[in-house]
């Protein structure tokens, strides 16, 4: 099919069509394809039944009088679609321009002298080698410091209902009525001469019985198949076998590192698998206490209580009625406990660089600050910090984990519990400066034996664990203003642990 060279007019079959307004080429048209639709059929409007490319409506011209003649002899219809186009287009054009015009008033560059930058390192590195990338200022930093003063309120609002109040502790038949299965299989006294609480538990399966088969661990996920796999081969390997029956040893661990979440605790972990008289879980973190009894070094421990609403009585005024450390400390009484702690600001942009699927950034960590400061608030203005603190609902809607880095409040309440002198705090700072020191401590705590040189040096040289992944070092760090934020949140809370603790090092004051 030929086209007009000269207004893009869809010729008839004869090649020849009536003069047609804006037609420079007269009755007798030029033969060849029109150099703009090239003859492809991409027609919008039809003008004296004839077919029009939208450019040609465009670019439809008269000379003299022919042009408002020629318009107004269009159908009434005709005209109000032209009209409409040109309406459509003007209105594009117009977005176009007005959004440059605002990208050219906003993006003058903004500094923060009164809030001083610290980048946040993750668990197990090196915090004095940190060296984040450089990222100009965001746009939106200027409205998210003209919002401090109200955020500041809310974090006042905070502040004036928090009460570290001492919790009743309940009684050994409570926690047996609660927890049957539990107290069912694993019996009141173990075995001598071990350091770990072990037993014997007689295994009636046979030897193509899976071990395994009622495990979660094993049924569900994939990560840990292999783990398994290797397990079942050697399961029956490390039987017992007395009196024609097959007996299993079963053990609760000697220590937990019991928290908390991005504070280096996987380092910790990788450190101490590497001495000799150190034998862990086949999984670091079962979370067999918290979510799955099972037990360890779980950074879950210390702080995840969020599944009581789903066991036990809500009849407590929203505060848990039962704690993990209360099983704990029914079965082990003497068990020894390693925390390891970091500075709770960035501690919270840790784990949301390590957790967050998409759209990470300095903006969306802000945004989500507030969010969840806001819904922290909303709680304590009917229930007490205990309960916020372990309101699974409330944990759930949180878009950020801020309430991990309410040290105090759980250590509080494992220290109704324990005993001070069973514990060992440490910092994750403290650690990233000088392992060797902290690993020493650790081995004193735990009366383990001297290491060779040869395990010393493997000790202290193995790389940082579970480091911050390039991606995410590529962020850069939280907003200074998010950072003065989440201080003032965290004031009270590291004041009263550095009080506990008797040491201001918890305070983590910028120097």
């Amino acid at each position: 099919m030929r086209h007009c060279i000269n207004c893009c007019i869809q010729l008839s079959p004869d090649d020849t069509h009536a003069q047609q307004v804006g037609c420079r080429g007269g009755p007798h048209h030029s033969r060849q394809e029109c150099p703009v639709c090239k003859g492809e059929n991409k027609i919008v409007f039809r003008v004296d039944g004839k077919q029009m490319n939208l450019l040609a409506v465009l670019e439809v011209r008269a000379e003299g009088n022919e042009s408002w003649g020629g318009f107004l002899r269009f159908k009434k219809g005709k005209r109000c679609s032209l009209v409409f186009g040109l309406i459509i287009m003007t209105l594009v054009m117009a977005s176009y321009i007005l959004s440059g015009v605002h990208q050219e008033l906003i993006s003058s560059p903004f500094h923060y002298g009164a809030f001083p930058s610290n980048p946040g390192s993750t668990d197990g590195e090196n915090l004095s080698d940190t060296k984040e990338p450089h990222h100009p200022p965001s746009v939106n930093n200027i409205s998210y410091v003209k919002d401090y003063p109200s955020i500041k309120l809310i974090i006042n609002s905070i502040t004036t209902r928090i009460e570290f109040t001492t919790r009743q502790l309940p009684d050994r038949e409570d926690l047996k009525k609660q927890e049957l299965h539990m107290f069912s299989v694993i019996p009141g006294k173990f075995l001598p001469n071990c350091k770990s609480p072990c037993w014997y538990e007689a295994f009636a399966g046979r030897n193509t019985t899976d071990p395994y088969r009622t495990n979660s661990y094993a049924l569900y996920s994939k990560r840990f198949r292999s783990t398994f796999d290797t397990l079942r081969k050697a399961f029956w390997g490390h039987l017992s076998h007395a009196h024609g029956k097959h007996f299993r040893l079963r053990c609760l661990p000697h220590f937990y590192i019991i928290g908390q979440p991005k504070c280096g605790t996987t380092d910790l972990y990788d450190r101490l698998r590497l001495h000799p008289e150190v034998k862990f879980s086949a999984i670091k973190e079962p979370h067999w206490w918290t979510r799955k009894r099972f037990g360890e070094a779980s950074a879950s421990t210390m702080w995840d209580n969020n599944a009581w609403t789903l066991f036990y009585d809500n009849s407590s005024d929203g505060e848990p009625p039962f704690l993990t450390q209360d099983f704990i400390h029914a079965f082990q009484p003497d068990a020894k406990l390693i925390v390891m702690l970091r500075d709770p600001v960035e501690r919270l942009y840790s784990d949301y660089l390590y957790f967050a699927s998409s759209n990470k950034s300095a903006d969306d960590f802000h945004e989500k600050v507030t969010e969840a400061l806001q819904l922290f608030e909303n709680c304590m203005l009917d229930y007490s910090l205990r309960a916020c603190v372990y309101n699974n609902t409330l944990n759930n809607a949180m878009p950020v984990r801020l309430q991990v880095g309410l040290y105090a409040v759980y250590l509080l309440d494992w220290l109704t519990v324990f005993d001070k002198e069973q514990f060992l705090i440490l910092r994750l700072e403290d650690h990233a400066s000088n392992v060797k020191f902290t690993m020493h401590r650790v081995f004193q705590f735990l009366s383990l034996g001297p290491l060779t040189e040869k395990q010393e040096a493997l000790l202290t040289k193995s790389p940082a664990s579970n480091a911050r992944r390039p991606e995410d070092r590529n962020l850069g760090p939280m907003w200074p203003v998010t950072q003065r934020i989440l201080q003032d949140f965290y004031g009270p809370f590291n004041a009263r642990l550095a009080q506990v603790l008797a040491d201001e090092a918890f305070l983590w004051k910028k120097t």
